[in-house]
């Protein structure tokens, strides 16, 4: 993929932009900002990152508020896994690349040369659009768009999907970020025979991540994986409640 090297967007440029979001900037340089990386500015405050702030916010808003309305049986632990897959950095990346976005984010010399696009600055480009669409036009029009873009992984998702999903997760992460598949790996059973349960690690690239318990070794996998994709950073944990 090739990356633009720091310069003023072309007014064309950003006229090709807005025709991929199907939104009229009132103010494009709110747009051309969403796609300034910090690599290619002396003053980072000139870059996208307090844009990625905001729009990780807007972002999260606007899922938990689909997901706690589309889907009233699940208890409020299920629902945080479903938001923890929605938003993760693997799923605002593949948003991102889909709408061909990677390709307008102005970077410095030396990420230009690079061959590969690192999912992580796809997902904060896609983040910096939300809050740039969020302040231009107000949380409509970004909402509009993140439920326009997101609406095929809203589709899919349930609890058990989003449960069975974290291997697959963790698979195409792992690729991308280190060019390696996860091993799982069997380190304990115990238990009689119709009531057996198993230990399962993740290994990436000689990497050990924390094990996990489970009834079956599928679901001990499943159970690694989601420990590994929380210690990588892809999703988050769900905080512990006050037990006063």
């Amino acid at each position: 993929m090739v990356l633009l090297r720091a310069e003023a967007m072309d007014p064309d440029i950003l006229h090709q932009i807005e025709q991929i979001l199907g939104h009229q900037f009132t103010d494009p340089a709110l747009l051309a900002k969403a796609f300034t990386h910090s690599s290619s500015v002396d003053n980072r405050l000139e870059s996208n990152e307090r844009l990625e702030f905001l729009g990780d916010a807007v972002l999260s808003i606007v899922i938990c508020r689909r997901l706690f309305e589309e889907f009233s049986r699940y208890p409020e632990g299920e629902l945080t896994k479903m938001k923890s897959m929605l938003v993760s950095r693997g799923t605002c990346a593949q948003v991102a690349q889909r709408l061909g976005l990677p390709r307008y984010l102005v970077v410095g010399k030396g990420m230009s040369s690079h061959k590969s696009f690192p999912p992580s600055l796809a997902a904060g480009l896609l983040e910096a659009v939300i809050a740039a669409l969020y302040l231009d036009s107000g949380f409509e029009a970004a909402q509009r768009f993140i439920l326009e873009n997101f609406a095929s992984f809203l589709d899919d998702i349930d609890s058990e999907q989003a449960h069975g999903n974290y291997k697959s997760l963790l698979q195409q992460h792992a690729q991308e970020q280190f060019s390696a598949s996860p091993t799982y790996v069997l380190l304990d059973e115990k238990g009689p025979d119709h009531n057996k349960c198993f230990e399962s690690e993740v290994v990436i690239d000689q990497r050990h991540f924390p094990s996990a318990w489970g009834a079956n070794k599928k679901e001990a996998e499943q159970k690694a994986a989601y420990n590994a994709l929380v210690e990588l950073g892809v999703v988050q944990k769900p905080a512990a409640r006050d037990a006063n």
